[in-house]
C-alpha cells in the first residue's frame, strides 16, 4: 500500500461502513494490507484478513444476518454466560445486542494502542437484559490490528451494581482451516478437560497433540497462555495468546451436528475449528466497583514452526 508504519495514519485507517447485510461495521486496516471488520451488532469480529487478502476467520455460507440472531462465524463475545450452563439464552446476550463506539474509554496500557488500528466499543445493559439478569455493568471492548497483522481483543467488564455478580465468558473464535482432518492443536497436552459430549465428565488429555476424527466439544481447564493450531495443508499456524481467560474451548460439530444446524452447511465442519480463550470452570465474580480484564491475541506464523519459537512465545505476553 506504499505506507511505512512510521507515517501510517492509524486513525484514518479506521472507518465505519454499512455492509449489504445492513449491519454497521468498523473496518480496521494496517500498512501491509491486513484488515479486520468489527460489527456493532454483537461486538463481533466478522473478518480478519492477512496481507494477501486471505480470510482467516470462518463464516458459514448459510449464516443468518437477522438480528437478534448471532451470525455463525467470526469471533463472538459470549457474556454473561457461556453455552447453556445457566438460565440465559445460549452464550448470553452480549452477542445479540447493539454496541456503541466508545470515544473516550478509560486508558489502557500504551502498548495496546501504539502502532495499531483499533476501535473501542461499549455495552451497557438494556432494560430487557436487567429483567433476566438483574446486574448493572459496563463492558468495554477494544479490537486492534497491529502492523504485523495480529488481531487483539481486550475486554474490560466493570460492576457498577450495588451487589456482587458472577459471569462466565468466552471469545468464541471460528478459525478458517483447509481440512479439519489435517489440523492439530498443540499446547494442551496433559491438560484436564470437561467433555460436553459425556455430560461434562472430566478427563486428562493423553495425546501429544489434539487431532480430529469426529465431533469434539471440550473445555480445557487452567491452560497455558499460548496455544497453537497447525494447519498442515496451508502450512500456517495460528498462535492464540491469552491473559485473564484460563480455559480453552475446542469445538468442531462434525457431520451429524452440522446437518442439524440451519445456519451451517452440511460439509462446512471440514473448513472450521473453534478455539476459544474463556473463563468457564470458575465463573468470574466482581464486587461493586471491581473490574475484570480478559485478553486474546491471534497471530499467524508459517508452519516452519518449531518448539523453540513456541517456547519463546509462551514466556510472555
Amino acid at each position: 500500500m506504499g505506507h511505512s508504519a512510521a507515517v501510517w495514519d492509524y486513525k484514518a485507517a479506521t472507518e465505519i461502513t454499512k455492509d449489504c447485510d445492513g449491519f454497521y461495521k468498523v473496518l480496521l486496516r494496517n500498512p501491509r494490507g491486513s484488515s479486520a471488520k468489527v460489527c456493532l451488532h454483537g461486538g463481533q469480529v466478522t473478518s480478519w484478513r492477512n496481507e494477501q487478502g486471505e480470510e482467516l476467520l470462518f463464516t458459514s455460507s448459510k449464516a443468518i444476518f437477522k438480528p437478534p440472531k448471532a451470525v455463525r462465524g467470526g469471533i463472538h463475545i459470549c457474556f454473561p454466560q457461556f453455552g447453556n450452563c445457566g438460565s440465559l439464552d445460549q452464550h448470553g446476550f452480549a452477542r445479540s445486542k447493539i454496541w456503541t463506539i466508545d470515544d473516550d474509554p478509560p486508558p489502557l496500557n500504551p502498548d495496546d494502542s501504539h502502532g495499531k488500528s483499533f476501535v473501542d466499543l461499549l455495552l451497557k445493559p438494556y432494560d430487557e437484559d436487567l429483567k433476566c439478569w438483574p446486574h448493572s455493568f459496563e463492558f468495554r471492548l477494544r479490537v486492534s490490528l497491529a502492523a504485523d497483522g495480529s488481531l487483539s481483543l481486550i475486554s474490560r467488564i466493570r460492576n457498577v451494581n450495588g451487589k456482587p455478580f458472577s459471569f462466565s465468558f468466552s471469545y468464541h473464535t471460528y478459525l478458517s482451516v483447509s481440512d479439519i482432518s489435517e489440523v492439530r492443536i498443540e499446547g494442551l497436552e496433559t491438560i484436564d478437560y470437561l467433555d460436553n459430549l459425556c455430560r461434562k465428565e472430566r478427563f486428562t488429555e493423553q495425546g501429544d497433540a489434539i487431532t480430529f476424527e469426529s465431533e469434539v466439544d471440550r473445555v480445557y481447564l487452567r491452560t497455558p497462555n499460548v496455544v497453537a493450531v497447525l494447519d498442515h495443508e496451508k502450512k500456517r499456524t495460528y498462535l492464540i495468546r491469552k491473559e485473564g481467560v484460563p480455559d480453552v474451548v475446542v469445538w468442531n460439530p462434525w457431520e451429524k451436528k452440522s446437518k442439524a444446524m440451519v445456519d451451517f452447511g452440511d460439509e462446512e465442519y471440514k473448513q472450521m475449528l473453534c478455539v476459544d480463550g474463556a473463563a468457564i470452570e470458575k465463573p468470574v465474580t466482581l464486587k461493586p466497583g471491581e473490574e475484570w480484564t480478559g485478553k486474546v491475541e491471534l497471530s499467524v506464523v508459517p508452519s516452519t514452526f518449531c518448539s523453540e519459537y513456541f517456547d519463546a512465545q509462551s514466556s510472555g505476553f
